[in-house]
């Protein structure tokens, strides 16, 4: 139906797709996103003559890649945001960090900060936890690979804060290669003339949650990007 939509898992209540990047997931009418892909693809397949419902409990940023589930009716999609929103979803990421000499990334280890976004700007900064506005952001994180100057960590949040992974990341010395908001100095992927077209090495790599119908487990697998050739674990 669409060459490039790459449909991971779909009946009548779910429907989940490798998102690429730098597409961003939801965006206006008449900005290309991966909401609008979707309904097409629901509206061509099925035959749909008016508008095609697509429920969102969640996102990925414009640069990420990975897994995105949409929920087709609107009792999936209360069941899956208050899923979302009660931490019970288990997410897992990989990520490529830039790694320079003295500043070792663990093999395995847990991530504690207090974020807070920043004002009318489109990033989250790490604040005291007296701070205003500050909120407790907590990851899980293991050494998948090691190289010279960079290294493939699998990242699993426990909270879901704006940009956690890439600043907490950061914040460690470590940022995700591309990702130049946070101070990365190498570039990821092909060389764009525009920056909302740049990749960053974060890959939503997995999603479990419990079917908002059957309540059986789905876990679901989105195959990594060819920008992350080499990078296989």
């Amino acid at each position: 139906m669409d060459s490039d939509l790459h449909i991971l898992f779909e009946d009548n209540h779910v429907l989940a797709v490798a998102k690429p990047a730098p597409l961003l997931t939801q965006a206006p009418p008449h900005v290309p996103s991966l909401e609008a892909r979707v309904k097409d693809y629901v509206k061509r397949k099925y035959n749909k003559p008016g508008n095609v419902y697509l429920g969102i409990p969640h996102r990925l940023d414009r640069p990420v890649s990975g897994v995105v589930v949409f929920a087709r009716n609107t009792k999936a999609a209360q069941r899956l945001a208050e899923q979302f929103q009660s931490r019970q979803v288990e997410k897992v990421y990989w990520a490529v960090v830039e790694v320079v000499p003295g500043v070792e990334p663990p093999e395995e280890g847990v991530w504690e900060d207090w974020l807070r976004k920043v004002g009318d700007e489109s990033r989250a900064e790490v604040v005291e936890e007296t701070a205003d506005g500050a909120k407790r952001a907590e990851t899980a994180v293991r050494c998948l690979r090691r190289c010279e100057d960079a290294a493939l960590l699998e990242l699993r949040p426990r909270t879901g804060r704006m940009h956690q992974l890439r600043v907490q990341a950061a914040r460690r010395g470590w940022p995700v290669l591309g990702d130049a908001l946070y101070g990365a100095s190498r570039s990821f992927g092909p060389d764009v003339s525009e920056s909302r077209d740049r990749l960053i090495a974060l890959h939503a790599q997995a999603l479990t949650f419990l079917h908002p119908i059957s309540y059986e487990p789905v876990t679901l697998t989105a195959p990594l990007p060819d920008a992350w050739a080499g990078w296989e674990a």
